[in-house]
């Protein structure tokens, strides 16, 4: 099989291993252990919360890929994927999906969909029978790395989809018929509408054009994310167009276009009684459709090809040239099967059951698929000024769910991916220099600054790469707008946040100081260092000892009333927890945070009942949530309190009750790659508690061998290997450990080891060692 080199490039690929150890051996290929429907439900109902499940999407992409080819089945609500499991029609196929993700959400662009029949102009809505949306057969509905099908039995015809980096493939195979066709809504948008389309026919097989999002209408936040971006495509059909038109809605001068209002029956009703224009060539308009009607033989596959580009119509053309230079839709699902076994080789596990290997492959596809490259195959990618610019040094990469991804994700593509980290960095960079904000968003999207959540995550990820040898990007531009940001955003000159999120806000920027004091530190910056390592310490100002826990304040600098539940009660000073979960958010000072609360015995004690009364489902509560981030990186916390094998029993519970070889098998949101993340490094054995220090946490590994491969231009070593000997579900505790042959009695790992390629030995059995620690 040839694998293209350019395309390897272009998702961030190496070529350092050997290709024939992971992607061509007869047995079961790494990419046979994804499901990508795991966690493919945004059903609210099950989740017991209206955060929803996992919200991920079920269709073929590649390892960070600019391209997700998945089916669509709602267009409206907060369905960040443009699908759910549950729902039973689908509304058609678009290029572009987020994964795990709520507010409204964005993408779902170009949204093809085979029918016969009568020309329908608008979806309709699900549960009902209107529109050209279709009920499928569920049976028949399959999804693999790289790779998606699904029969529509309103018209027999059977779908499927794979991805290129930049470029996409469907294949419909039709009934016979003389009323067959491919209609495209040019307006589709998940989360609202695009607000301007434009297509052109260019000859009997192609057609090319342009959508525009903005604020106005919807998307993002419901436009509150202030997503602003144009898709260019550039598309082709094996069968010639010849019967072919656009169809055209009159929106009313004035007309407002978010989610609530394109969801309204008066706004519906324009969409289906749209104008159709037969034989028009060339089309600009509010809400644009295309289609092409033609005759099929009974099983005629009929193959739709489409590049996609935020900066040109050109550049679309010359993706999808590079990338789909025929219709054989089957040579690119070998290339994006390719893709997945190459990426996914990135760690080998030995061991464990037939239902972990797929949590645990699964969970590492799911954190390959953003930050996604946001330029052309020429390295051509639309900046923060609106205007073209080319990548020279590094791919430019998009979609930053900053607040989430600090914790594991990006940790994880530190020892994985360092150069897509190294990426990430020079993409915010360069953002914030061309958009003349010179600092950093919190949750970009499409160069938009979205402002979405708290906190300044990109400070953590800086910090942690520059620490860890990561550093091919401009450092003092880094470290500057790290500052700026830290200014505009942090606890200021009082030494706390007040408002809504007094409590969150002051515990996570006093962690974003602390990150810059240890860049200064870096980079030799001594009085900084001080400054900000003293400002690390706000989080104390929000802690108060009548009631021995942290409490909101108001901008005064009094106490808020403390409410009835206490620590319990939701939104109490945080965002998206509580004071009891927002609480141990103190990686840089564990110690002092023990101290506060009277010691480690007490935070032990405190701690495991925080664990006990969570529910054993693991589903969002008042206590240890894991459905929501804030919480992700206390299961460590006992090992740096002194009771290791807590951690190691909490660890392995959680793996084992939060993750799940099924639909639901994600208790929260996947939130772009970070619940994924949390499970591979768990299940792995390792953890870091504290992006930008080098300590690892070593927990209970799931399997019997871990091997993670390096990056030899970042890393020293091949290979980080952890083995637990005599593993299995009943012996989670460590017994003793090994580092490189030698006795190792340390909860906890220093990066150099990892990077050098260590292999770390633990003995496990079914009893805590308590003696093992220092």
């Amino acid at each position: 099989m040839f694998i293209n080199k350019n395309v390897l490039k272009a998702v961030g690929i190496g070529l350092g291993m050997c290709v024939g150890q992971a992607l061509f051996a007869q047995q079961k290929q790494l990419a046979d252990y994804v499901n990508p429907f795991v966690g493919a439900s945004t059903n609210m109902h099950l989740a017991g919360n209206p955060a929803g499940l996992g919200k991920t999407f079920p269709g073929a992409a590649v390892p960070f890929g600019m391209v997700q080819v998945s089916p669509n089945t709602i267009t409206g609500g907060d369905n960040g994927p443009g699908y759910s499991y549950e729902h039973k029609t689908i509304e058609g196929f678009a290029l572009t999906q987020m994964s795990g993700v709520g507010w409204y959400g964005d993408l779902g662009n170009f949204l093809v969909m085979p029918t016969t029949g009568s020309l329908q102009t608008s979806a309709g809505k699900e549960g009902k029978h209107d529109g050209y949306r279709s009920y499928y057969d569920k049976k028949s509905e399959k999804a693999s790395a790289g790779y998606y099908s699904v029969m529509l039995t309103d018209h027999q015809i059977k779908a499927e989809l794979t991805a290129a980096p930049h470029s996409g493939i469907m294949r419909f195979t039709f009934p016979q018929g003389s009323d067959s066709r491919i209609q495209i809504d040019l307006a589709r948008r998940v989360g609202g509408t695009s607000v301007m389309q434009y297509v052109k026919v260019v000859d009997d097989h192609t057609i090319q054009g342009w959508m525009k999002c903005t604020p106005e209408g919807g998307g993002w936040g419901n436009g509150d994310g202030q997503a602003f971006y144009t898709v260019y495509f550039y598309a082709q059909l094996n069968k010639p167009i010849k019967d072919y038109g656009v169809w055209s809605a009159s929106i009313p001068e004035g007309q407002t276009r978010k989610l609530q209002d394109i969801e309204s029956d008066k706004y519906q009703d324009i969409i289906a009684h749209a104008a159709i224009l037969p034989g028009t060539k060339e089309k600009l308009g509010k809400h644009l459709g295309f289609y092409a009607d033609f005759d099929t033989k009974a099983n005629e596959q009929v193959v739709l090809k489409a590049g996609i580009s935020y900066n040109s119509i050109e550049g679309a053309k010359n993706n999808l040239e590079s990338e789909i230079k025929d219709f054989d839709f089957d040579k690119v699902h070998l290339q994006a099967r390719a893709l997945w076994n190459k990426a996914l080789a990135k760690i080998q596990v030995t061991g464990g059951s037939t239902e972990e290997k797929y949590n645990f492959y699964t969970a590492l596809y799911h954190t390959m698929i953003d930050p996604r490259t946001f330029q052309d195959v020429d390295g051509k990618y639309p900046g923060g000024d609106l205007k073209a610019h080319t990548a020279d040094h590094f791919t430019k990469r998009t979609i930053f769910s900053g607040w989430d991804v600090f914790r594991s994700q990006m940790p994880l593509q530190t020892l994985i991916n360092p150069g897509l980290v190294n990426d990430l960095i020079n993409s915010q960079v360069t953002l914030a220099t061309e958009n003349g904000r010179q600092y950093f968003d919190r949750w970009e999207l499409l160069n938009a600054y979205s402002g979405c959540m708290i906190g300044n995550p990109s400070i953590s990820v800086i910090a942690d790469a520059y620490k860890k040898g990561i550093r091919g990007y401009d450092i003092d531009k880094a470290y500057q707008y790290s500052i700026n940001t830290q200014n505009k955003f942090g606890n200021g000159d009082r030494g706390f946040s007040t408002g809504g999120s007094s409590v969150s806000g002051t515990l996570e920027y006093a962690y974003f100081d602390w990150c810059i004091a240890q860049i200064a530190k870096s980079i030799g910056k001594t009085d900084d260092a001080a400054k900000y390592a003293e400002k690390a310490k706000a989080y104390k100002n929000v802690f108060d000892p009548d009631k021995n826990w942290f409490r909101p304040k108001k901008d005064n600098g009094e106490w808020m009333a403390w409410p009835a539940e206490g620590r319990l009660e939701q939104n109490y000073g945080t965002v998206e927890s509580n004071p009891y979960q927002q609480g141990w958010f103190v990686p840089q000072d564990i110690p002092g945070l023990a101290t506060l609360l009277g010691g480690n015995d007490k935070a032990i004690a405190d701690l495991t009942a925080f664990f006990e009364k969570a529910p054993a489902n693991l589903l969002w509560n008042n206590y240890y949530n894991h459905a929501n981030e804030p919480v992700h990186h206390v299961p460590f916390l006992f090992n740096r309190l002194g009771a290791p094998w807590l951690t190691q029993k909490w660890t392995r519970i959680i793996c084992n009750r939060a993750y799940h070889n099924k639909v639901e098998g994600l208790v929260g949101n996947e939130d772009v790659g970070q619940m994924s993340a949390w499970y591979v490094l768990a299940a792995s054995g390792i953890a870091q508690v504290c992006p930008g220090d080098m300590q690892y946490e070593i927990t209970s590994p799931v399997f019997s061998k871990v091997k993670i491969n390096l990056d030899p231009k970042y890393a020293k070593g091949k290979a980080f290997t952890v083995v637990a000997k005599n593993n299995s579900p009943a012996n989670i505790y460590i017994q003793s450990a090994t580092l490189n042959g030698r006795p190792y009695h340390q909860c906890h790992l220093d990066y150099a080891a990892i990077s050098s390629g260590a292999t770390l030995e633990l003995v496990m059995g079914p009893k805590p060692n308590k003696a093992w620690r220092k």
